[in-house]
């Protein structure tokens, strides 16, 4: 049996032996574009190992991929220079290929996840102000594994509202505070306005809105 390996460091969510968030999303992207039987990692990995084991990282640039909204500099792991990879190695350059048809294809997938992803928060700010329990069961049941699923199921534990439950603010804000969506973060500040995160989710707010005036 072969495998396919991508490695990544950062935050992730671990509830019921299960693991969640852009961490382990960015792995998984990861592991898609690795060589049968080959290892590719970001460059955070990198960075930490260079120097620590024996082996080489080829830099294979910036790759876009599905779900995650900044591109992701990839390195593939090399052990043995001398070795050849089981599959050809598609150009990251130069004459269109292949690999680049499927980058484009990633992208469009993308696309229509964004427009997907601003309908969940659509729907999330049409429920998260109730105290039905069947409110919260409706979302879960057309988002079953949305960004705001946890915070849903925290919200049924609790009866149906978070006002008098603190790990509910805390479940919110774990969902939105490593995204890249600033409608997510808008969304725990109209909830939270004075929470206990809302300085920095106001900080971070600025610095998208920063970076789209640019």
């Amino acid at each position: 049996m072969d495998f396919r390996i991508g490695i990544n460091v950062g935050d992730v969510l671990v509830k019921n032996g299960d693991i969640f968030g852009d961490g382990v999303n960015i792995a998984a992207r990861l592991e898609a574009l690795a060589d049968v039987g080959g290892i590719c990692v970001t460059r955070g990995v990198r960075d930490h190992l260079r120097d620590r084991v024996d082996a080489t990282f080829e830099d294979l640039g910036e790759q876009s991929v599905k779900n995650i909204v900044r591109p992701l500099r990839v390195f593939r792991v090399i052990f043995d220079p001398e070795g050849e990879s089981m599959l050809d190695v598609a150009p990251l350059s130069g004459e269109r290929s292949e690999f680049s048809s499927m980058e484009q294809s990633l992208q469009h997938d993308s696309d229509s996840d964004d427009e997907a992803g601003r309908i969940e928060v659509a729907f999330w700010e049409s429920v998260q102000e109730s105290d039905e329990p069947a409110e919260y069961l409706l979302y879960l049941k057309r988002f079953p594994a949305g960004q705001f699923a946890e915070l849903a199921c925290a919200r049924l534990e609790n009866g149906g509202t978070g006002e008098h439950d603190p790990r509910v603010e805390v479940a919110f804000w774990e969902t939105v505070r490593d995204t890249d969506n600033p409608e997510m973060i808008e969304a725990y500040l109209a909830k939270y306005p004075h929470g206990q995160f809302s300085d920095l989710a106001n900080i971070l707010l600025a610095d998208f809105h920063e970076k789209l005036t640019k």
